[in-house]
């Protein structure tokens, strides 16, 4: 299968998180109900991010096709009456988690953002666990603690969030604005073990 026939083309190739999202937010609104829209991306997380937001937002997700560092993905735009983006409704912001790093407690702090971008900066302690693989590594979060999930800028993080409390995870809190406007300690590639 070489490509898929779709009424719209949206290139969004060199743009990182959260811009594909973005733009494909505002491309799929002009979109008529029923119509596909293609995806031009090589951002590697892309394809967990729209994937997520295409089933948070009621779109359909077709799939992804790689051609060598292009990647095409599928959308097709649902009916107004099935579309009702959801949010998770419980935010802490980065002050108020770096306020409480300081404390003992049962929590967790799940890192969302791709491999690559944990491993140039996260929070100490954090634990990576891309938005793609979240399903697959539910087993290793304990649904006792309280969980903080962060990414870049609190989208994939949103998404993941509403995942985990959808799964059963009771104390569930997403991290806004994240990483994109962290300011207390970092471990960082650059530093020395």
């Amino acid at each position: 299968m070489n490509s898929i026939d779709a009424n719209e083309i949206l290139d969004v190739k060199g743009l990182a998180c959260p811009m594909p999202i973005v733009k494909t937010k505002k491309a799929i609104t002009n979109l008529p109900e029923g119509h596909v829209l293609e995806i031009q991306a090589t951002d590697k997380g892309s394809t967990a991010d729209l994937r997520a937001w295409a089933e948070n937002s009621g779109h359909h997700y077709i799939g992804t096709i790689e051609e060598g560092h292009l990647l095409k993905h599928y959308i097709r735009k649902s009916a107004n009456e099935e579309l009702s983006e959801k949010k998770h409704p419980n935010v802490i912001s980065n002050d108020d988690l770096l306020s409480k790093l300081g404390e003992d407690g049962q929590y967790t702090i799940i890192d969302v953002r791709e491999e690559a971008e944990y491993a140039f900066n996260h929070i100490p302690n954090a634990i990576s666990i891309p938005l793609g693989d979240l399903e697959n590594r539910l087993e290793e979060l304990n649904k006792e603690h309280e969980i903080y999930v962060v990414c870049r800028t609190g989208n994939r993080s949103d998404l993941a969030a509403q995942k985990l409390a959808e799964k059963g995870y009771g104390k569930v809190y997403n991290v806004v604005p994240g990483m994109s406007e962290w300011t207390g300690e970092m471990n960082n590639k650059n530093e020395s073990n």
